[in-house]
């Protein structure tokens, strides 16, 4: 070995890269003593190749001048990739590939950047259970472009992956069937499993590894761990998984002592935990009475909804003897957290005070945990906001003992349009169209403010809906209504009005010009609601007040008890009582909706002078004013059966709902009056039946306004004065974006409806069952579609009426 200085430094074979960049990696410089041969020049070139960018090198010395030496580094540049070819994948498969290897057109082509899309195409496959996906990659070099390669994958996918046998070895305690109960997704192959997957996905696997072990923990064997696992191959397309399981023993809680609290004493703590000694030890259960209980109280509500922000709360064990454990819980309770101050953003079209006036959490008061969670439904439930994005944010000082609390939301579309059509009509098949405007969120005090308006003023949380029907000059209808939230802008006492004027014309066959006949129903009705705090804050009360006109003359479709022409007046108060605590109004997980509302006429009949027996009385002056009661109860209750996974993740839920309703009069002799009854049957859609003031009730299985009652074996067209329903229905969501929605659901129900309490009979029901979907979109509402079998026969048939296609708009409760 001689030593030298370095004289220069040269770079030669390249076209595309700078030379003095990569001098600089080599870490040599002009003036440089080196040792050759010596460490200095294979590190250089080492640095070299690091950098990924030339794929050969070579230093050769040029020149020597007494101890100085000229080099030149002779590099190979590595080619760029130009292009990327899939063979063996499918189309929509090719392009998640683009997405997930991320080679961009430009990258060097290196044997690290190779290898690493082969691993990213073959998880790919092996996350649909193509485990034994091979990938060959050639490099082909492009004619078009210089040092340019196309890179060409060929993909053999080769069969799916499935799972022939799980064994379990080492297992005393607990069954083989019960730890396959565990593994929700690695499950074997059975002819019986048709709609179970038996594909083998690794990180699904060690998942269910995991569970395995806490269900075991949950047990009580808190020492189980898995010894080891096997995986290999029976088949080209069939593995076995052995897996080996210490359990270890099995464990039980003996001794709970609490440190550190001062608030409450130890018996109550305990009662609150409800562990007692001999219980199987199992952490989960025990963190859960601590933390977070969905079941009731736990330990930390009880602190955290007293205002004790900075409460925290440890178990240890301070104590293993044989099967025992000891656990001494230390809690550290803090000060009281008062809310210094609310704070709201992301709300771009939503006025601060609407969001606002819905909060729990008010300055001022002291902290706590359940307003936290109540102020986000409460916000999910205006409709304005995406439920999955409203973020709630404790900023804590502990310094001060306050807490700042930061609500962030995302608006969403509210308002909704009705746009359609269908056949339909009192007097032959005539088209019937529908056009509907709801703003959801209105604003009346910025109506002047044309500046303001993105289309409509919008900001302040009241609602406007327009709605017109028509087809033609034989039937229109239109209906406006405004409602106030808050009225006066301090409680939530909201405050509703609505106009509502419908026509129906009768003509002669054949000739539109010649009317014989009409009927034309006008009214308005003012409404007021109130929040309740009893029971509990879930209930509300309504009261309105309505006045509805009817004006017939020769309405023989209409024309009920021989009231054909005339007037006749319907005034009535009503009232609502109801609760409500879903937890979301497009698909509901938990929670229940239940309303009883009672609306009644005056007893015209106790003070009016006239004998209703006689049967010279005229319609026309027996139903000028028209008297009833009519009560109606409603009930929809939700349970989650299956929970998914994350805080988007789809849930299997089940639907059960009960609706009654009965119309009485005071008098037996003036009767009920033609105007209110119950029909069933279809979508629950209303047609012309509104007219008369009639309930549509949807009854799926069977066609719309078909189930009414047969009294003398005449059929009553107008309805009935009874009526029952239940339903029960399993829920699927596809998709819970807020921009759409979309659930599948499977129904069976029943209902009937009746004339009189001498006919009733709760359980005589026209049943039915079958498949559905829901579609929410933000501009339309909820558009539903059901394929229902009908196992009765309709009234005054003699057959089962089969299938029957629904179709509905809307949220409907009955």
């Amino acid at each position: 070995p001689q030593e030298y200085i370095i004289g220069g430094i040269t770079v030669s074979g390249i076209q595309y890269l700078d030379p003095q960049a990569l001098i600089a990696i080599t870490d040599l410089k002009v003036g440089d003593k080196i040792t050759i041969p010596g460490d200095e020049l294979s590190n250089a070139i080492k640095k070299l190749y690091e950098q990924g960018l030339v794929g050969d090198a070579e230093i050769t010395i040029t020149k020597v001048e007494g101890n100085k030496i000229y080099l030149d580094f002779y590099l190979r540049e590595r080619p760029r990739l130009s292009k990327i070819i899939f063979t063996g994948v499918k189309k929509s498969e090719e392009e998640d590939l683009q997405n997930k290897i991320e080679l961009s057109r430009g990258k060097i082509v290196n044997d690290a950047l190779i290898k690493n899309a082969q691993k990213k195409i073959k998880d790919y496959f092996n996350e649909k259970g193509f485990f034994n996906t091979e990938v060959k990659v050639t490099q082909i070099k492009d004619t078009l472009l210089p040092n340019s390669v196309i890179l060409k994958f060929a993909v053999n996918k080769k069969d799916k992956v499935r799972i022939n046998e799980i064994i379990f070895h080492g297992n005393q305690a607990l069954s083989e069937k019960q730890l396959e109960k565990r593994m929700k997704k690695t499950k074997e192959k059975s002819f019986y499993k048709i709609f179970t997957s038996s594909k083998f996905i690794k990180t699904e696997y060690e998942q269910d590894l995991s569970n395995i072990i806490d269900y075991y923990n949950s047990k009580g064997y808190r020492d189980a761990k898995i010894l080891s696992d096997t995986i290999y191959a029976v088949e080209d397309d069939r593995i076995n998984i052995e897996i080996t399981i210490d359990e270890g023993n099995r464990y039980y809680f003996r001794e709970i002592t609490w440190k550190g609290n001062y608030i409450y004493d130890d018996k109550f703590l305990s009662k609150i935990l409800d562990i007692k000694k001999g219980d199987v030890y199992n952490m989960q259960t025990l963190q859960s009475r601590l933390n977070f209980n969905p079941n009731g109280l736990d330990i930390s509500s009880l602190y955290l909804d007293d205002g004790y922000l900075f409460f925290n709360v440890e178990p240890v064990e301070t104590l293993v003897e044989g099967d025992s454990i000891d656990i001494e819980i230390r809690i550290y309770e803090g000060q009281q957290a008062t809310i210094n101050e609310v704070i709201v953003s992301g709300n771009t079209k939503t006025h601060d005070h609407v969001i606002l006036r819905e909060l729990r959490t008010v300055p001022g008061e002291k902290f706590s945990r359940s307003d936290l969670i109540r102020s986000q439904r409460e916000l999910a439930q205006l409709g304005y906001f995406d439920p999955e994005q409203i973020g709630i944010s404790p900023i804590p000082d502990p310094a001060t003992g306050t807490v700042d609390i930061h609500y962030t939301v995302v608006e969403k579309p509210s308002d909704q349009i009705e746009l359609s059509g269908g056949w339909g009509g009192v007097q032959g098949l005539r088209f019937v169209g529908t056009l509907g405007l709801v703003f959801n969120n209105f604003s009346l005090r910025n109506v002047p403010e044309f500046k303001t308006w993105s289309p409509l003023p919008s900001g302040d949380g009241q609602r406007l809906a327009l709605r017109f029907q028509a087809n033609g000059r034989v039937f229109q209808t239109y209906s406006l209504s405004f409602t106030e939230p808050w009225l006066g802008g301090r409680r939530p006492n909201s405050f509703t009005f609505s106009l509502t004027r419908s026509n129906q014309n009768i003509f002669r066959s054949g000739d539109i010009n010649k009317r014989t006949g009409h009927l034309t129903v006008q009214g308005a009705t003012i409404s007021l609601g109130r929040r309740l705090k009893w029971p509990d804050d879930f209930f509300s009360m309504s009261n309105s007040l309505s006045f509805m006109n009817y004006d017939l003359e020769n309405y023989e479709f209409g024309g009920i008890q021989g009231f054909n022409t005339g007037h006749a007046n319907n005034i009535n108060l009503g009232t609502t009582i109801a609760r409500n605590n879903l937890d979301d109004f497009t698909y509901p997980k938990r929670g229940s909706s239940i309303a009883l509302s009672v609306s009644a006429t005056p007893p015209y009949s106790l003070f009016r002078n006239l004998d209703y027996s006689d049967p010279n009385l005229t319609p026309q002056e027996r139903f000028k004013w028209i008297e009833y009661h009519k009560w109606m109860f409603d009930n929809s209750w939700f349970t989650t059966l299956a929970k998914g996974q994350g805080k988007t993740g789809r849930s299997l839920v089940l639907n059960v709902r009960t609706h009654f309703g009965f119309i009485g009069s005071y008098n037996s002799k003036a009767g009920i009056g033609p105007f209110e009854r119950f029909i069933l049957g279809g979508g629950g859609l209303s047609g012309f039946n509104f007219l008369l003031g009639s309930e549509i009730i949807g009854l799926r299985g069977y066609p719309d306004n078909q189930i009414i009652p047969i009294k003398d074996g005449v059929r009553q067209t107008q309805g009935g004065t009874i009526y029952d329903k239940f339903v029960a229905e399993l829920r699927y969501p596809l998709s819970t974006s807020p921009a759409f929605s979309i659930f599948i659901l499977g129904f069976a129900e029943g209902g009937n409806t009746w004339d009189n309490f001498s006919q009733f009979n709760p359980f005589q029901i026209k049943r039915s069952a079958g498949v559905g979907t829901r579609i929410f979109m933000p501009a339309f509402g909820m558009i539903g579609i059901d394929w229902g079998y009908g196992f009765d026969k309709l009234p005054g048939s003699t057959q089962k009426h089969g299938p029957q296609v629904t179709f509905t708009i809307g949220q409907q409760l009955r």
